[in-house]
């Protein structure tokens, strides 16, 4: 028995001595002299993959096209959508406003100094039972007042206003029944002595409604109703 036959799995010496080759055709010997055959993958062999892994050895995935559209969809979704609301929103804010100050009604004291000047509406000092209420909308702004002053207080007033008394028409009820119902006025009852006038300003003044009750001449109840269209 000789030493190959000895060591089963030695390779066997080639016709000139050197080590039989491998399956795949190699002689590089491993540790113990056994052949170490070509692993798949390495460089420069034909057909198989590449260092990154990837058939062909190059390139990544291909680009995501539904992502890309959906990206683009939302950034003109989104403020398309935020300025609809927003729209609803000014709308219904306004509704809201007016809902809230119906729910209000008058409240007694006098109108703010900006109220006053906004509205053209200059109450005069020493007036009583003064009482106001404002309504706001996105359509129309009002301000309406009440109040008992005396004769001269009223000449006053209407001439700050660029009238004067002489102008009120007897009888004539000039604020609306739908503004008189918003704030419980009996503007027009029977059995009252009645005048009054409306005020046209050139926009964007705004256009009163003078209604003076005069019961007690020296000591008239004036309404007023100054409305503003934006």
């Amino acid at each position: 028995m000789n030493a190959a036959e000895q060591r089963p799995g030695a390779p066997v010496p080639g016709a000139n001595g050197s080590p039989a080759p491998g399956p795949n055709g190699s002689h590089a010997p491993g540790a113990n002299g056994s052949p170490v055959p070509e692993q798949p993958g390495a460089p420069g062999v034909p057909g198989t993959p590449g260092a990154s892994g990837r058939p062909g050895g190059g390139g990544g995935r291909p680009p995501r096209r539904w992502l890309r559209g959906v990206i683009v969809f939302l950034l003109i979704a989104i403020p398309a959508g935020y300025l609809a609301i927003s729209a609803m929103q000014s709308r219904d804010g306004g509704g809201e406003k007016a809902q809230a100050a119906k729910a209000k009604g008058l409240s007694a004291g006098y109108p703010s100094r900006v109220q006053r000047r906004i509205y053209d509406i200059p109450v005069p000092q020493h007036a009583h039972k003064v009482a106001s209420y404002e309504t706001n909308s996105w359509k129309v702004s009002s301000l309406y007042v009440q109040f008992v002053t005396s004769r001269d207080g009223l000449d006053r007033f209407l001439a700050k206003l660029g009238t004067r008394g002489s102008a009120l028409e007897k009888g004539a009820v000039t604020i609306t029944r739908d503004q008189a119902k918003k704030v419980g006025w009996q503007v027009g009852a029977a059995g009252h002595d009645w005048s009054g006038m409306v005020i046209k300003q050139k926009e964007p003044q705004p256009k009163l409604r003078i209604t003076v009750r005069n019961d007690n001449p020296d000591r008239p109840k004036v309404y007023v109703v100054s409305t503003i269209t934006p």
